[in-house]
Parts: structure tokens; C-alpha cells; sequence
């Protein structure tokens, strides 16, 4: 039986339909394009061969499945985030650290859940090392200034819990009707009983003005300015 060509040639693939060599890094990054593109759900290893110009059957060599592929996605992401270890501020620079994860969830809004999730999905001596890196620099940066690895360890965790929670509210939350001026309608408050709700809806103007850089420096001041002064 004859088999049907995938199509015209792309990345990866020849003109006579013979590809040339792929790598993990080279799907793993088409993987990123798709989900940039259109989202998670778009993925799976038939529409990932078909953007690297292979039979699906050829990227087990490299990813053993669909779950490798998305960790292997968020590696490449944290790998685009890095920390000066030797800086005599710590505030500061894990302040510059906040706002560069920041800068990175906004160039690939649909991959921000992968990172808050897909980590957690694995025991921390099995993550790879894309993943690790910033917290072995945040707690090199720390121990440098000063602190416990106890310590350290409790400031990165408090500021990556701050920093995954500013994000996935920043880039996750649905207004109800963006059309409308009526901060109320627009954001489906309307639908709460003002007698059992009346904070947040009496809150509405501020739900709607919401500044996402502004809230991430008001919570970094916080939380920067109150470990500085506990644990310094």
C-alpha cells in the first residue's frame, strides 16, 4: 500500500520528503510554537510531527510522550530566566528576577500554567536542570548576602508563590463583558447579592482598573521589605 506524504516540506524536512537529523531542543521548540500559537490543547505528537516535518513515530526517539514533551517546554522557558548570583543587592536583584518572570509569562501567556503545574508533577531531584537553575541561583544569591540555606530556601519560596500567583491572575482572569462601561456589568458582578457580596462589589472600580505591573511592585515592596527586615 502506498503511503500518503505528510505534506510539503517543512523545518527539519527535505524537498525529496527525506529529513534531515532533529534534536530534543528543535521539537521541544516547534512544541513551544504551537502552544504560543493556539494554547495546550492544540498539541498532541501528530500536530507536533507534522510542524517538524517527521512521522509522529520519530519523536519517541527524543520525547517519550506528550507529558515529556510539555516538561520539556517549561525547561525551555526557565532557561530564559537567570539571576546575577554575585549582586550586592538581594532585594534588588530578586526584584529584577520578579519582573522578568513576569516579562516571560506575557511572551508565552499559555505555557504559564505548565509552569506553575508541571514541575510540581515530579519529585525535585527527577526535574532537569532547566527547571533547577533559578532556584540553585536564588539560593546562591542568598547564601552570599548572608542567610541560612533555610532561609534562602524560605524566600524563594515566597517569592515564587507570590510570583505564580500575581501571574496566573494577570493573564488568567475572564472579563465577563469587555464591551461594557459599567465596571458591575463588565465584569458579571451584577450576577453577586449585594447583600451577601457587598465588598466586592462595592470593589468593582478597582477589579477593573486593575494594573498588572503596578500590583506586582506593590507586592514585591511587601513581601521584599517585610523578609528584609524578619530575616536580615
Amino acid at each position: 500500500m502506498m503511503q500518503t506524504p505528510m505534506g510539503p516540506p517543512g523545518p527539519g524536512r527535505s524537498e525529496d520528503g527525506a529529513g534531515g537529523p532533529i534534536t530534543r531542543v528543535a521539537v521541544l521548540a516547534k512544541a513551544l510554537e504551537i502552544i504560543d500559537r493556539e494554547g495546550v490543547d492544540a498539541l498532541s505528537m501528530r500536530r507536533l510531527g507534522e510542524a517538524v516535518g517527521r512521522d509522529p513515530m520519530a519523536l519517541y526517539r527524543h520525547v517519550p510522550n506528550k507529558a515529556a514533551v510539555l516538561d520539556g517546554v517549561v525547561e525551555l522557558v526557565f532557561e530564559q530566566l537567570s539571576l546575577d548570583t554575585s549582586a550586592s543587592d538581594w532585594v534588588a536583584a530578586l526584584r529584577r528576577l520578579g519582573h522578568d518572570f513576569r516579562d516571560l509569562a506575557h511572551r508565552h501567556p499559555h505555557v504559564v500554567p505548565l509552569l506553575v503545574t508541571r514541575p510540581l508533577a515530579t519529585p525535585l531531584g527527577m526535574r532537569p536542570p532547566g527547571i533547577l537553575r533559578h532556584l540553585e541561583e536564588v539560593l546562591a544569591l542568598l547564601t552570599a548576602a548572608g542567610f541560612t540555606g533555610a532561609d534562602a530556601l524560605h524566600i524563594y519560596r515566597a517569592l515564587f508563590g507570590f510570583l505564580y500567583g500575581h501571574v496566573l491572575t494577570e493573564l488568567q482572569e475572564i472579563v465577563e463583558r469587555p464591551e461594557e462601561t459599567d465596571h458591575v456589568l463588565r465584569l458579571g458582578l451584577h450576577r453577586l447579592p449585594i447583600g451577601e457580596f457587598p465588598n466586592i462589589r462595592d470593589l468593582a472600580p478597582a477589579w477593573a482598573s486593575y494594573d498588572g505591573l503596578a500590583e506586582l511592585n506593590r507586592g514585591l515592596d511587601i513581601l521584599l521589605s517585610g523578609l528584609a527586615s524578619r530575616l536580615a
